[in-house]
C-alpha cells in the first residue's frame, strides 16, 4: 500500500511539474499565430496586387502605342508571362488553402507552415527573376525593332566591355531588389515563426 502511495506521490509530482512546461509551450504557439496571421494577410494582398499589374500590364500597349507587329511580340511576352505566374499562384493558393485549415495548436503544424511558406518564398523569388528577364528581353526586342536607328547611333559609341558591366550591374540590381522585398514582405515574419519554433520542446 505504501508502494502505490509512493507511485501515486510521484505522478502527483511529475504531472505538477509538467504543466508549466505545458502553458510556456502554449503560450509561445500562441505567439507564433501572429506572425503566421500577418505571412496569410499578405499573401491574400499578394493575389491582388498580381492580379492587378496583370491587367494594366494588358493595355500596356494601348498606353504605348505599339505597331502592330510589337503588339504581337508583346501578347507572346505577356502569355509566357501569365503562364509562369498562373503556375505560381496555383502552388501560392493551395498553400494559402492549406495553412488556413490546418491548427495551430502544436509545434509540428507551425514547423510545417515554416517549411511550406520558405519554399514559396524560393518560389516567389524566382517568379520575380524569371518575370524581371522576360521583360528586360521585351524591352530589348522593343528598342531594337522600333528604336534600331537611335540604339545603332548608341551602341557605335559604346564598348562591348561597357555594354557587358551594364547587363551586370541591370542583374545585381534586380537580384538585390527581389532579395530585400521578399524579405521585407514575407522573411523578417517567417524569421519570427521559427525563432518561436525553435523554443518549443520537441514533441
Amino acid at each position: 500500500m505504501a508502494m502505490n502511495f509512493d507511485d501515486l506521490k510521484n505522478d502527483w509530482n511529475a504531472e505538477s511539474s509538467s504543466e508549466p512546461n505545458v502553458s510556456a509551450d502554449m503560450l509561445k504557439i500562441k505567439q507564433a499565430r501572429t506572425p503566421v496571421d500577418i505571412i496569410r494577410r499578405k499573401m491574400k494582398h499578394e493575389f491582388t496586387y498580381q492580379i492587378v499589374a496583370l491587367i494594366l500590364m494588358a493595355a500596356f500597349p494601348y498606353l504605348f502605342g505599339f505597331s502592330p507587329h510589337m503588339k504581337l511580340i508583346f501578347l507572346a511576352f505577356f502569355a509566357i508571362t501569365c503562364g509562369f505566374t498562373a503556375h505560381y499562384f496555383f502552388k501560392f493558393y493551395r498553400f494559402y488553402k492549406n495553412s488556413c485549415d490546418m491548427t495551430m495548436d502544436s509545434r509540428k503544424s507551425i514547423l510545417w507552415f515554416f517549411y511550406e511558406m520558405k519554399l514559396n518564398i524560393e518560389l516567389y523569388k524566382a517568379l520575380t527573376y524569371i518575370i524581371a528577364f522576360i521583360w528586360v528581353g521585351f524591352i530589348s526586342v522593343y528598342l531594337l525593332i522600333e528604336k534600331t536607328g537611335a540604339i545603332n547611333k548608341v551602341l557605335a559609341k559604346l564598348s562591348p566591355s561597357y555594354i557587358l558591366l551594364n547587363c551586370f550591374i541591370t542583374i545585381v540590381i534586380i537580384g538585390v531588389i527581389t532579395e530585400l522585398w521578399a524579405w521585407y514582405y514575407y522573411g523578417r515574419y517567417l524569421k519570427r515563426v521559427k525563432t518561436i519554433v525553435d523554443e518549443l520542446d520537441f514533441e
